[in-house]
């Protein structure tokens, strides 16, 4: 095979060094800022400055009861909360996209401006919706006299479990819009004319495309809960312990960094194990 001009073999050379030149200051900052604090934040949880050997932290942390009622705890909300935000997103999408009303693309933008809104706001309109002062039971106590409220749910575990389904719904539906926005209509409009109910065309027609979407969305939405602090902390449930809050009480409350660290690591092993599912489930959605 003939060999390439010595010049565009220096050329090329130099192109890829440029590159390089470009490359290394982001990666440099990436691991200043991000990689750094997490290779501390392992090597505490090997090493605890207090001595010992390098998985005793593990295995005490282990061996706890509140490591494993907050890993339940952790996992049962956040698949609760991506099972309603699934059936609840799927709803909405089809009502917003297939349901003509008056201020459908009005809601389709507050979804996409809803996504940037911080969960602790959430928390607090429900805390005054439904809270122990909230607008709920005052109304419940100005008409029947009571001294108290009936709506004292908030402060568990189905308090968090409705904060977490209210608010990352719009995570769904996004998704579930876009993959409807490319839908044949054609075949809609076949099923209907072949006489099909509306229930047998969702279930035919438009589930199996919104799959991909609803994988994606959920996948998402899983990884988000498990790693959901602002919620819990608002809300003010105290029986609720999932991991994050578990770190907290262990960094800040109790002063045992070893054991922060170590919930830390498993909290991320799961969470990045999620991720890349759904960074799969994303790539076949088209995401």
């Amino acid at each position: 095979m003939p060999r390439a001009p010595a010049g565009l073999d220096s050329a090329g050379r130099l192109e890829r060094v440029s590159r390089g030149v470009w490359v290394l200051p982001p990666v440099a900052v990436l691991a200043l800022l991000f990689l750094y604090p997490l290779a501390l934040v392992g090597r505490q949880s090997l090493t605890p400055e207090g001595g010992g050997g390098a998985l005793d932290a593990y295995a005490r942390v282990f061996a706890s009861h509140a490591f494993r009622d907050a890993l339940g705890t952790t996992v049962w909300l956040a698949v609760a909360a991506t099972l309603g935000c699934l059936v609840l997103g799927f709803v909405l999408a089809l009502i917003i996209a297939f349901v003509p009303f008056p201020g459908a693309r009005a809601v389709a933008r507050f979804i996409d401006v809803f996504l940037s809104f911080p969960s602790f706001l959430i928390t607090l309109a429900l805390l005054f919706l439904y809270g122990t002062v909230g607008m709920a039971n005052g109304l419940v106590t100005e008409f029947t006299g009571a001294a108290e409220g009936p709506f004292r749910f908030l402060t568990t575990p189905w308090g968090v479990l409705l904060a977490e389904i209210t608010y990352f719904t719009p995570f769904v539906v996004r998704p579930l819009l876009a993959a409807f926005s490319q839908l044949d209509t054609a075949q809609l409009e076949v099923a209907a004319g072949l006489g099909a109910r509306p229930a047998r065309v969702v279930r035919q027609v438009i589930l199996p495309e919104a799959l991909p979407a609803l994988g994606a969305g959920g996948s998402l939405v899983l990884v988000m809960c498990l790693n959901e602090f602002g919620i819990v902390l608002f809300t003010g449930a105290k029986d609720v312990t999932t991991l994050p809050m578990l770190i907290y009480g262990k960094a800040i409350l109790e002063s045992d960094y070893p054991a922060a660290c170590v919930v830390a690591v498993v909290n991320i092993a799961i969470s990045v194990g999620l991720f890349g599912l759904y960074r799969v489930v994303g790539k076949r959605a088209g995401a």
